[in-house]
């Protein structure tokens, strides 16, 4: 043995926030429209902004805290994606 020890593969969870952020649980990375990834710092959470106002983008900053953002959250089914044509 090397010494090394395997990675345990984290499973995604996401989770919409009543009032708040998309908060991300797990293994992940996320990247600008050219390529690039944000460096995350090894963190495997972290939390989206909804409100818009985050001076942190894509990142929440707890903005929507401050503004009183307000959207409640509640699961449903989405309807059939529509035949590419």
């Amino acid at each position: 043995m090397s010494g090394v020890i395997p990675s345990v593969w984290m499973p995604t969870k996401i989770t919409v926030l009543t009032n708040g952020p998309i908060r991300i649980e797990g293994e992940l990375e996320i990247f600008d429209p050219a390529g690039a990834a944000f460096g995350l710092g090894g963190r495997t959470v972290i939390s989206l902004c909804r409100c818009g106002q985050s001076a942190n983008k894509p990142f929440c900053d707890g903005s929507h805290n401050r503004i009183g953002f307000s959207d409640p959250v509640t699961a449903r089914e989405l309807p059939p994606p529509k035949p590419k044509l």
